[in-house]
């Protein structure tokens, strides 16, 4: 999250909403948040429902859930998708903004 919050600007920019889901329940994430002043949209999903159906990983001798980065477009449509093989493998903001940019306006 905090690769994210480093060129959060740049997101808006682009008029790119970042929404993040975590396994902590709602009051824990919502403490996390307001301790780390995270700029962005940030969603408890314990139970990982939301995240299963995007096809994130769980694995319990890795931690816990492995990073996910989805992007979806403004039709609703998942055009590119992510899945770390562990908690440091996530794609750079770079390549997610140019992804980005080349969605239809």
């Amino acid at each position: 999250m905090a690769q994210l919050r480093l060129d959060f600007s740049k997101f808006e920019e682009r008029n790119t909403k970042i929404v993040v889901l975590g396994p902590e329940n709602a009051a824990s994430f919502q403490k996390y948040f307001s301790e780390n002043e995270l700029p962005f949209i940030g969603l408890p999903d314990p139970k990982a429902s939301v995240l299963r159906l995007f096809g994130q990983e769980v694995n319990l001798f890795k931690l816990g859930r492995m990073p996910a980065q989805v992007l979806v477009d403004k039709k609703g449509i998942a055009r590119f998708a992510h899945y770390g093989h562990d908690m440091s493998d996530i794609p750079a903001n770079e390549e997610l903004l140019t992804l980005i940019d080349g969605f239809e306006k």
